[in-house]
């Protein structure tokens, strides 16, 4: 993980932390291939999650260590998702890290078990929102005094003014983790975590990097999630496993997590099996 504070606290005793690749000015290039090339001997596999909204140079840094090693064992997972919906999923990954999954299973996990994270935000102005799509009626009602809007960037982006319309949510059993900054307000939990029938509430340190993402400080940012092992481990084993042609590494899903290589040929793609269909709930441990 490249920020310490997106390696949430454990669920229980047999989930394991994460190790802190640091940034280009924290860290010189031959102390990172150090660190690097023990982790490879220590576990084997080394996937390597960083948001998309890293610095170029810390993303720059990730690429150049694996190259140098010239190593095949290491997986480099950008993810397209708000600080907090990182978060959620490094530790989701953190998790099965201790099932019987292959590295590369569960390298490509990630993209599967992303479209059950939902990620959002509420925010005071969306004046400098940039990551969900803003209409300039919008932009002009955030300047009312008081105005707050809900956003929604992952899986599907919304955004509704608070008391004008609700977000929709998942309809499959979730927690929701919250992480307040600089409001008061109560809204997720008394509000959004009864509309959402969450089955329970959780909060966390508001990510470094959260303000910068949603263009305020003045936010609360949120994450509904499924939290039992067991439900994540049953939506990654039901998906077909397939090996990779280029990297020979076991993956699921159309693209190789170490490599990046789509899975040849074409016609042998399929959705993922695991995928939850809307409207029909899911009930942990089942």
């Amino acid at each position: 993980m490249t920020s310490a504070d997106l390696v949430l606290p454990p669920t229980d005793h047999h989930t394991p932390t994460a190790a802190l690749l640091q940034a280009p000015d924290a860290q010189p290039l031959d102390a990172a291939l150090a660190d690097m090339q023990v982790l490879v001997e220590q576990h084997g596999y080394v996937i390597a999650l960083y948001p998309a909204s890293v610095p170029v140079a810390h993303e720059r840094r990730l690429h150049t260590v694996r190259s140098v090693l010239e190593s095949d064992r290491i997986a480099l997972l950008k993810l397209d998702l708000p600080p907090l919906g990182v978060a959620v999923l490094v530790r989701q990954l953190r998790q099965l890290s201790v099932c019987d999954f292959s590295a590369g299973v569960i390298a490509s996990a990630a993209r599967l078990l992303s479209h059950y994270i939902y990620a959002g935000a509420l925010l005071n102005s969306v004046t400098k929102l940039d990551r969900v799509p803003v209409s300039l009626k919008t932009h002009a009602k955030s300047w009312v005094p008081g105005s707050q809007f809900a956003v929604l960037a992952h899986p599907h982006p919304q955004l509704v003014k608070i008391g004008t319309g609700e977000l929709a949510g998942p309809e499959f059993g979730t927690h929701l983790l919250v992480a307040k900054g600089q409001s008061p307000s109560d809204w997720a939990t008394t509000v959004l975590a009864p509309a959402w029938r969450v089955q329970g509430v959780q909060e966390a340190p508001l990510p470094a990097d959260s303000p910068g993402w949603w263009g305020t400080a003045k936010m609360i940012e949120f994450a509904a999630f499924l939290p039992d092992i067991s439900v994540l481990y049953q939506l990654v084993s039901s998906v077909r496993r397939e090996v990779c042609t280029w990297c020979g590494i076991e993956l699921i899903g159309d693209r190789c997590g170490f490599c990046s290589a789509p899975l040849a040929p074409p016609e042998n793609r399929n959705r993922p099996d695991g995928v939850l269909n809307h409207g029909t709930p899911m009930r942990h441990g089942s």
